[in-house]
């Protein structure tokens, strides 16, 4: 009996705390030069010091997380930068923006007919209205708050993994690294304008949403166009492996170390 008390006290405590962690991330909307409305979360360092200068980390969220206070991206990869290590030893403002539920990130086409999904990508349509509206955010705070603009960093899972990409495509002197999971790029776009930007790429081996050939052969451009990049491939592991990446101990260290 006394076990199960604990138990229940244990069970009652810990999402609260849960919540409260990710309460830093502070809600705000940000409208965009076109005027759009693009909601977005905000995470500030501990003890935050404007005569300081910070890394900026863009997160985006997968294509599932879609809507307008949709808070499930935040128990994914943007919890990472809550733990306790990040928070002493990897300090970062961190921005998280919400894509509207009818859009992406990234210019794709998506067949759910199909298992995996048949995805077609195409850089050559109009950029995405939520991708441009967070590079203009990621702009905005640049300005406004303590950034090292020579270290601003782009992570992504999924949909958002595709986002990654696509961003460093169309913006590649902004980011000095990108770390896409699971996600994917328009292999004939790419060229030699992206090779300045670092990539770590993640994927699981059986993803059944994203096929993992997405990430092989945007691997494969990259090297050869002589593009600084590190690929991990997880054995047995579908589309969820971005548990595996944010598992990875030098996930953090690598980004921090890369500068423009």
């Amino acid at each position: 009996m006394r076990f199960m008390v604990i138990f229940l006290l244990l069970f009652q405590v810990t999402p609260v705390l849960f919540a409260q962690d990710l309460n830093l991330y502070e809600k705000k909307v940000y409208t965009s030069p076109s005027g759009q409305a693009l909601p977005y979360r905000i995470l500030f360092p501990e003890n935050y010091d404007r005569s300081k200068k910070y890394p900026l980390i863009l997160f985006l969220h997968g294509g599932g997380e879609r809507g307008n206070d949709n808070e499930k991206q935040l128990t994914h990869g943007a919890k990472l930068f809550l733990t306790e290590d990040s928070r002493k030893n990897f300090q970062a403002i961190v921005i998280v923006p919400q894509c509207a539920m009818e859009s992406y990130w990234a210019a794709a086409l998506l067949d759910r007919t199909t298992t995996p999904f048949t995805i077609t990508i195409d850089y050559s349509k109009p950029e995405p209205a939520e991708l441009q509206s967070s590079i203009a955010l990621v702009k905005k705070i640049t300005k406004e708050e303590a950034v090292d603009k020579k270290r601003i960093y782009i992570t992504g899972l999924s949909m958002g993994g595709m986002g990654t990409y696509e961003a460093v495509y169309r913006y590649p002197k902004l980011f000095a690294a990108a770390m896409p999971i699971c996600g994917a790029g328009d292999v004939a776009k790419y060229d030699k304008r992206v090779t300045k930007v670092p990539f770590r790429v993640f994927h699981g081996a059986v993803d059944a949403v994203v096929d993992v050939t997405n990430s092989q052969q945007m691997v494969e451009k990259l090297k050869s166009l002589n593009a600084s990049v590190l690929y991990t491939e997880y054995p047995d592991v579908n589309h969820n492996s971005w548990d595996n990446a944010f598992a990875e101990s030098d996930f953090l260290s690598w980004m921090f170390s890369k500068k423009r």
